[in-house]
């Protein structure tokens, strides 16, 4: 029999919601808008639950709030809780049946407007009754929402590094060099990473996977040489290439969407071609792994594609990558 007493001197789960919420955006009215209640009745749950505590969560400062000591330790307890009270009900909901309710699946910029329109549809007829939410962002960003709970699985380049989740490869993605088509240029010539000149390297902006594995691939060609030029898109890119400012590595799924210019040529490169594997990432604790298995096996069967060797290109958003290329 539970005690009364006990229960009467419980912390709710709305309480370390909104403690979270506070945790994360570090302001009281932030947090209260993120958590859409008012920022008296947000205050008024953070001080009942450091009653409950009995002990100072927040040092309260005009326009900012800074999480104790302590407040930092009950911060990381309550989002371990929150993924957990996730995942409880996420088994309760999706345990009788694959791929139905909500799935919130984050997915990187350089595959999302790639994949997505070949896959959606095939997921529609297959799982009607599933309500897709989409996130496209960084590598980082997605992987942090994985793990605080905000996101179901994501799509993205693999390895992810030393990560607590689970992940399963997808494709392999080979890159090809994209260039400037001139007469003289034989396309079906295979081309060397030393071939290429350091400062005609284009790349996306710093936080980009596809930067960085362009960089890990290039690293032989020496450090902190390359262009200077950073995009937030691939299509920026390809018109610099096409314009005749410099060349890029280009993955092989975003030619049918980015190589529309007679003026673009592409290269293969010599073996082992430089690729990235392409797969999905959850974290361990998730009860819905059927799920996201199902999804695998339909992504592959829309894609009409093998599941891929091990990649010879590592591709993971290296914090740490070599700046060079």
């Amino acid at each position: 029999m539970i005690d009364k007493n006990i229960l009467s001197t419980m912390f709710t789960l709305k309480q370390l919601r909104y403690f979270d919420a506070l945790a994360r955006h570090g302001h009281f009215g932030k947090a209260a808008r993120a958590c859409s209640i008012s920022q008296p009745a947000l205050s008024m749950q953070i001080r009942e639950l450091e009653a409950l505590l009995e002990v100072t969560l927040v040092e309260r400062r005009p326009g900012e709030a800074h999480l104790t000591r302590e407040g930092r330790e009950v911060a990381r307890r309550a989002q371990a809780i929150l993924s957990d009270a996730r995942d409880l009900l996420d088994y309760g909901r999706h345990a009788a049946s694959v791929l139905n309710g909500t799935l919130r699946l984050g997915i990187i910029p350089s595959i999302a407007p790639y994949l997505l329109p070949k896959i959606l549809p095939h997921l529609e007829r297959a799982y009607p009754d599933l309500d897709l939410r989409l996130r496209e962002t960084l590598t980082d960003t997605l992987l942090d929402e994985l793990e605080a709970g905000d996101l179901d699985v994501v799509l993205l380049a693999l390895p992810i590094g030393n990560r607590d989740l689970e992940t399963t490869p997808l494709l392999n993605d080979r890159f090809l060099l994209a260039t400037r088509a001139t007469p003289e240029l034989d396309e079906r010539r295979r081309v060397e990473p030393g071939e290429i000149a350091p400062d005609k390297l284009m790349l996306l902006e710093e936080g980009h996977c596809l930067r960085d594995q362009a960089l890990t691939y290039c690293s032989p060609l020496g450090m902190g040489r390359f262009s200077n030029f950073g995009a937030t898109s691939l299509t920026t890119v390809m018109q610099m290439v096409a314009a005749g400012y410099g060349v890029t590595l280009l993955p092989e799924i975003c030619t049918d969407v980015e190589v529309r210019d007679e003026r673009i040529a592409l290269l293969r490169f010599t073996e082992p071609q430089p690729a990235r594997t392409i797969g999905l990432s959850w974290r361990k604790s998730s009860p819905r792994k059927h799920d996201f298995e199902a999804l695998a096996a339909l992504i592959l069967s829309a894609l009409n594609v093998p599941a891929p060797p091990r990649s010879v290109l590592p591709s993971a958003c290296a914090r740490n990558a070599p700046e060079s290329a």
